[in-house]
């Protein structure tokens, strides 16, 4: 069968014939159907995208909804079961995968030094992983791995007072915050297009925002406090604010660098792994008091207890599995989806991230909480005001024209730099 369509053969109807031919329909409808397919390489690496994405979550859920006990030693306290609520650690835990990035990109740098050093072609794949600026000063990624341990510590708070499908959903809130900062600090013009995607994710977050004010009961900490999910939410939102200053950050003084992403995201993960670490021992003798027991299950209300966490790990085998899922998924999930964005495109990138939302929505349901219609129009909501802003509805048909017609189409998708 041939891979080409032609309507070159089709019976005249005149002017209207003549009209879409000059419109360069034909040229569209011509283009090779081969263009289009995925290699099997491709399919891989969208599904590895998607699986870890959403494993990334589900197992930081899995963690917090487990319990395990202490080490009386240090309080006789410690000795009752209590859930697993230690986010400052689960942190670190992620800025961990995060730090294995720069381990893979060293190994795939002297493949490729070893290769060419020999005379041997360097495969286009790992030319790929490798490309990238080398001479720049790691310290400008020390900022943006701070407000990176801000905002995923606020956002692993939250997700310990509201659902696993929420905590995805309202991520969404991403989009407004790093557009409105885009403004004031990058002097961009957001588009009629834009605001209308904006719009749109607005209305996706009042809508899964009432759904949890609804029916608050889905909370893994709580089965009635209606404040307490809701301020899980807006502890979600709120860490956007946070991501966007990050996203803006990056743009303005790190993106000129031209740093191989997996090189950057190492780099953010070693920055953030070792002040979060530090952190940690101040952390275990600041008490937060009654007040502050939304943030820490701890007995006598320490901010955190990172020996507690181990204790508690070692007497729950579940605690140690979603643990250590937490860090492999986050750094396949950061791996696959430079690899998807170079291999593909970012706009595969941002539909693949759309889907994740989609198998954490259905595995809480199964798992963890019961079925809340009002999130479906939310998250539909949140879906398309982002396609609109980022031009899915639109950017491939303009790329399959130009495409089609030979010529080279410049859709503004730029890689991002960290994930």
């Amino acid at each position: 069968m041939s891979d080409h369509i032609s309507i070159s053969n089709l019976p005249s109807t005149g002017d209207l014939s003549e009209k879409v031919r000059e419109s360069g329909f034909a040229e569209i409808v011509t283009c090779k159907v081969e263009d289009m397919a995925w290699t099997v390489y491709q399919f891989f690496l969208s599904g590895l995208m998607l699986i870890t994405g959403s494993i990334n979550t589900l197992s930081t859920k899995w963690a917090d909804t487990s319990n395990g006990t202490g080490n009386p030693y240090y309080g006789e306290k410690y000795a009752d079961l209590r859930r697993f609520d230690h986010p400052f650690l689960q942190s670190v835990g992620m800025f961990l995968g995060e730090f294995s990035c720069l381990l893979v990109f060293k190994i795939a740098f002297l493949m490729a030094k070893r290769k060419a050093e020999s005379g041997q072609e360097v495969s286009v794949g790992l030319s790929k992983l490798i490309d990238g600026n080398q001479s720049f000063n790691p310290l400008v990624f020390w900022p943006a791995a701070l407000c990176d341990m801000c905002g995923t510590t606020l956002m692993y708070i939250g997700l310990n007072m509201t659902d696993a499908s929420s905590f995805q959903m309202l991520r969404g809130a991403v989009i407004v915050f790093t557009a409105l900062l885009s403004v004031i600090f990058l002097r961009k013009i957001i588009t009629n297009q834009m605001w209308l995607g904006i719009l749109f994710v607005i209305l996706g977050l009042v809508v899964v925002g009432l759904a949890d004010f609804l029916n608050p009961g889905t909370s893994s900490k709580t089965n009635s406090d209606t404040n307490l999910v809701i301020t899980g939410d807006l502890l979600i939102v709120m860490a956007q604010i946070i991501t966007a200053c990050q996203m803006v950050y990056e743009e303005k003084f790190v993106s000129h660098h031209n740093v191989a992403p997996l090189q950057a995201v190492g780099w953010e993960g070693i920055f953030g792994f070792g002040t979060l670490s530090l952190l940690l021992i101040p952390m275990y003798y600041i008490k937060v008091g009654k007040g502050g027991s939304f943030i820490t299950a701890d007995p006598y209300y320490r901010l955190e207890n990172a020996l507690d966490a181990f204790y508690q790990m070692g007497s729950n085998w579940q605690i140690i599995v979603a643990q250590v899922g937490n860090v492999v998924s986050i750094a396949f999930f950061n791996f696959s989806g430079i690899s998807v964005t170079r291999e593909l495109s970012a706009t595969t990138r941002m539909v693949l991230d759309s889907l994740r939302t989609i198998v954490v929505w259905v595995v809480s349901v199964i798992v963890w909480d019961p079925f809340n219609a009002v999130q479906i129009p939310g998250f539909i909501l949140l879906g398309l005001g982002t396609a609109i802003y980022n031009g899915l509805l639109t950017k491939p048909f303009k790329r399959l024209v130009a495409r089609c017609r030979g010529r080279s189409y410049d859709d503004g998708e730029a890689e991002p730099l960290l994930s």
